[in-house]
């Protein structure tokens, strides 16, 4: 069994040691990441995980990022690209706070599994409830010393190794949007449709102004959809998107998908009939 269709069948574990992760201690943890992100850090609980944005004062996204409540620290589970970004972001607003940020990548491994029978995979380590593809499973965070033996322990008990392509795919067939490729430093909140998450009763937090004014006027020109495109080969991000002959919008991440027998897109699109993309009829998809 390939990774992709282990990923779609039974279970494949992936290798996310390249993402960033940040460690936040000290008695302020909760009340500065609480401040600084869009979802409810204050009411964790250890073991606890959430999917939250990063906002700069102008409601524009920085970065995204999974945290896992432990029990004296919260850990921030990163995209590579904005591992830097984050931690700067974050460091420059410790004045007075009981804080202290460390960049844990290097001395860290991070093994995701997933699929369907991801259950039934082994544990070990720091375990973030996340899924990279859009498929049931979780995340482990151990010693970069351990990474082969978690990856052996994985192998023995039947579980696959899905490359990067494979995950890819079937994170596109599943419509997950992932930063760096669909969501980037120009967009909103609301363009990229991923409101679980936002907690929006929670209180100030950077970037919440935008948020809430663009909620309640609904002033969203372009917003973030899965499509299907009968095509034989992917677009390349950036292709235009047509609605009747006239442009719409634009694709962001695109993969053949063996499954479906199509490729399939994430695309940002002001209308949603009538659908081409580099002449191939194309239509939108109810994930």
């Amino acid at each position: 069994m390939t990774g992709y269709e282990a990923l779609r069948q039974g279970a494949a574990w992936i290798d996310l040691s390249a993402r960033g992760r940040i460690r936040a201690a000290g008695d302020d943890r909760k009340r500065l990441l609480h401040a600084m992100c869009t979802n409810h850090v204050e009411q964790m609980q250890p073991g606890d995980s959430l999917y939250a944005f990063f906002l700069n004062a102008q409601g524009r996204i920085l970065a995204d990022a999974w945290i896992l409540c432990a029990e004296d620290h919260l850990l921030l589970d990163t995209e590579p690209e904005t591992r830097g970004t984050l931690f700067g972001h974050l460091d420059r607003y410790i004045i007075a706070d009981d804080v202290t940020l460390e960049d844990l990548t290097e001395a860290t491994a991070e093994i995701a599994v997933e699929g369907p029978l991801a259950e039934r995979a082994p544990r070990r380590g720091a375990v973030i409830r996340a899924s990279a593809t859009g498929q049931p499973g979780w995340r482990m965070i151990v010693p970069a010393a351990e990474r082969d033996a978690l990856t052996e322990q994985l192998r023995a008990a039947g579980i696959v190794e899905a490359t990067a392509e494979e995950a890819r795919t079937v994170r596109i067939e599943n419509g997950v949007p992932r930063y760096g490729e669909d969501i980037t430093g120009a967009h909103l909140v609301h363009e990229t449709r991923q409101l679980h998450a936002v907690h929006f009763n929670k209180g100030c937090y950077l970037g919440q102004e935008i948020v809430e004014r663009v909620r309640a006027r609904g002033q969203v020109h372009r917003m973030l959809y899965p499509i299907r495109i009968a095509a034989q080969t992917p677009p390349a991000a950036g292709e235009k998107v047509t609605s009747a002959g006239e442009e719409c919008g634009f694709v962001t991440s695109a993969a053949w998908s063996p499954a479906q027998g199509c490729v399939r897109a994430l695309a940002y699109l002001r209308k949603l009939d009538d659908l081409s993309v580099a002449g191939a009829p194309a239509q939108l998809v109810q994930n």
